[in-house]
């Protein structure tokens, strides 16, 4: 079973991944972990990465598609995987399926814009080991002070409101071509993320269940 996931930051992918691998024991392939795995292990593929990494400049497809085509080949993807933050347009998308790589489902994470700058903007991380709070969510006992360790706990830049609304609206335009891809394929389901995770996954289940292999 080959999925792919879709959502806006704070739609909720990360956690629902790790409950669908959990029930149907297949692997989340992220393209960010993979390129910066393949650098770290210094790998053909990993060093010609680099360099258009190191000048800012996005990775190109091919490189991409590369690393995902020797991902998939391991043993753990037997039975499928989940594909996370890849493809992002029409082209890539095309380009899967030029390699053979038929994806079964795409689950579209739908979440209101009100719901998602609460989700980011209430986020608390400590400036001493990460740990991550939630002002309404998982609250710190003490207030600005991190259960764990003592930190501090200060809101990033990117979870800021303004900066959120800028990054929802660049997925939005990144992503409703592709989303309109999918639907016409007849493969794209939209999953209410709204509520809470374990409601949320019962829908995916609901779904996953009729394609399962």
């Amino acid at each position: 079973m080959k999925i792919i996931m879709l959502g806006a930051p704070g739609a909720g992918k990360g956690t629902l991944a790790e409950m669908i691998q959990k029930k149907y024991m297949i692997p989340q392939i992220s393209t960010g972990d993979l390129l910066r795995d393949a650098v770290k292990n210094k790998t053909d593929l990993g060093l010609s990465a680099k360099q258009y990494m190191d000048r800012g400049e996005l990775v190109p497809d091919d490189l991409v598609l590369k690393l995902l085509q020797h991902r998939i080949v391991k043993a753990d993807c037997i039975k499928g995987f989940i594909l996370d933050g890849y493809p992002r347009n029409v082209a890539q998308a095309k380009s899967l399926e030029k390699l053979g790589m038929g994806i079964d489902k795409v689950l579209n994470f739908v979440v209101p814009e009100k719901i998602i700058l609460e989700r980011l903007t209430g986020r608390r991380t400590c400036k001493s080991c990460g740990a991550i709070f939630h002002i309404k969510n998982i609250p710190p006992k003490v207030k600005g002070i991190c259960d764990k360790c003592g930190g501090q706990l200060y809101q990033r830049e990117d979870q800021k409101p303004e900066v959120i609304k800028e990054r929802l609206k660049v997925y939005k335009d990144q992503t409703e071509p592709l989303i309109s891809f999918y639907r016409k394929e007849k493969i794209l389901s939209d999953i209410d993320a709204s509520t809470n995770p374990e409601k949320i996954f019962k829908e995916i289940d609901a779904v996953l269940s009729k394609i399962a292999k």
